[in-house]
């Protein structure tokens, strides 16, 4: 099971504190705008979200179809083909969104309670 980019996404009181922290480890803004509440940093091939007011908790988040620099990746498995090989291993899903094809998301929850964002945007 191939499950795309892989992130770190952290709850934030402060979004532009946040943001000048991950700067000066080395972090530069990838994605993401201040009025949607939201930041993507990158240092290398690793990717922190910052999210202001999204997400109660802070979850690993993996993007099918994308690699690390948010390129398209072809072949991918498709969100719904991933959640469908969990549900079939036992694990419960929770918080499913998108229709038949193209983007989807939903959250399943590893045994010590993190949430694991599985989030597909083509």
């Amino acid at each position: 099971m191939q499950l795309g980019a892989f992130s770190i996404s952290l709850v934030v009181k402060d979004l532009a504190k946040s943001i000048a922290f991950y700067e000066t480890l080395g972090f530069s803004r990838f994605g993401g705008t201040d009025e949607h509440g939201y930041a993507v940093l990158k240092n290398g091939e690793t990717l922190v979200g910052l999210y202001h007011g999204m997400f109660d908790r802070n979850m690993l988040t993996f993007n099918p179809g994308w690699d690390q620099s948010a390129s398209a990746v072809d072949p991918f498995d498709d969100v719904r083909d991933i959640k469908a090989k969990l549900k079939v291993a036992g694990h419960e899903v929770s918080q499913e969104a998108g229709d038949a094809t193209g983007p989807g998301s939903f959250v399943v929850t590893d045994p010590d309670g993190n949430p694991v964002l599985i989030d597909q945007h083509r």
